[in-house]
């Protein structure tokens, strides 16, 4: 999620706004979203929908933007195919047949790691539903390292974590993180500290959703391709594949390889893209960016609506969304199950 770029349409924009909730008697979200849960559940290879709950930077992308809106998401989710509790086969999730997984990023704040029980069932007692994961971001910083206490308290909620490893040391976008380098992970330099992270995970008597370089084919994030040469041939590795991408898959190859060799595999793993490429460049697909079906368990995929109130509905229309995301699920395997693992939208 492009959280800069928000910030900056909204500076734009005319349309002003208090902190208070929004009351809109059109029901665009309303509409939105359930056009959205008919299109996603056309597809029996979906297997689960994770909504981000938060009102980052006044988009209002929070179930309770509105009473209207509430109810509708209410309603949506209520639905039994909808299911709230992971299923695990040796120790890797599965899907269910006929049913998709519903979790939630429940609101853990800006900076996406204010994790917490109360959250949690603050969020689960709104929409009347529990969620089957909690998905947050465990931030690299300054010193990677386990989020022992946000694991505690989603395992005490009863809820299965679901771990976003973001390598950033600092939260400003569109550039090469200062500390955090793929080429470094390559080539070992942070070896000790993927390491023990994965021990500590070894250790949670628990089983866990993780996710390396969130949306790598959007450049707002410092590990997409464009901070390592982009589309060019002739600066690592293979001569006849884009470099950029290249080094982010190997970049989540090493670490998973570690993960492995220090033997927790109660991890899944799972690969994270968004809908849109951005930049638009051939070369910025994400199946250039997959480490392959021997690394990944699950695909899965952001695709949201408009962040802005006012912004054109027909722009996003949840039908194109999916079947946009569809393709791109099978253009990089027809070996996994599909998630979508982020998806929200305003009052429009």
């Amino acid at each position: 999620m492009n959280k800069t770029l928000v910030f900056t349409l909204l500076l734009l924009s005319t349309f002003t706004s208090c902190k208070t909730k929004i009351t809109n008697t059109q029901h665009s979200k309303s509409e939105w979203l359930t056009d959205y849960f008919e299109a996603a559940n056309n597809y029996d290879d979906i297997y689960a929908v994770s909504y981000w709950n938060e009102d980052f930077d006044e988009t209002y992308l929070t179930v309770n933007s509105s009473d209207n809106t509430l109810e509708t998401f209410k309603n949506l989710v209520s639905d039994p195919n909808y299911i709230s509790t992971c299923q695990f086969e040796n120790n890797k999730l599965v899907p269910v047949n006929g049913k998709k997984y519903f979790g939630s990023f429940p609101d853990f704040c800006g900076e996406e790691d204010c994790v917490s029980s109360s959250r949690i069932q603050t969020y689960e007692n709104l929409i009347d539903k529990p969620i089957a994961w909690a998905y947050f971001s465990n931030n690299w910083g300054d010193a990677l390292a386990f989020p022992q206490e946000a694991i505690t308290s989603i395992l005490n909620a009863n809820r299965t974590p679901f771990i976003r490893l973001m390598a950033r040391s600092e939260f400003e976008e569109y550039r090469q993180d200062p500390i955090w380098k793929l080429t470094d992970i390559i080539n070992g330099v942070h070896d000790t500290a993927i390491t023990n992270w994965a021990l500590a995970a070894k250790a949670v008597p628990a089983n866990l959703l993780v996710e390396f370089g969130t949306e790598m084919n959007g450049f707002w994030f410092s590990w997409n391709g464009t901070y390592y040469g982009g589309g060019t041939t002739d600066q690592y590795g293979d001569s006849n594949y884009p470099d950029g991408p290249e080094i982010f898959r190997d970049a989540y190859r090493h670490i998973i390889t570690l993960c492995n060799q220090a033997g927790a595999d109660n991890l899944t793993w799972f690969f994270h893209f968004d809908v849109n490429n951005d930049p638009e460049e051939s070369w910025n697909d994400p199946t250039y960016y997959y480490p392959g079906d021997s690394y990944i368990d699950w695909l899965g995929v952001s695709t949201y609506g408009p962040f802005q109130p006012g912004e054109d509905y027909e722009e996003y229309i949840p039908s194109e969304l999916l079947e946009k995301a569809h393709t791109k699920f099978e253009s990089i395997s027809v070996n996994k199950p599909y998630a979508i693992l982020e998806f929200g939208v305003t009052e429009l």
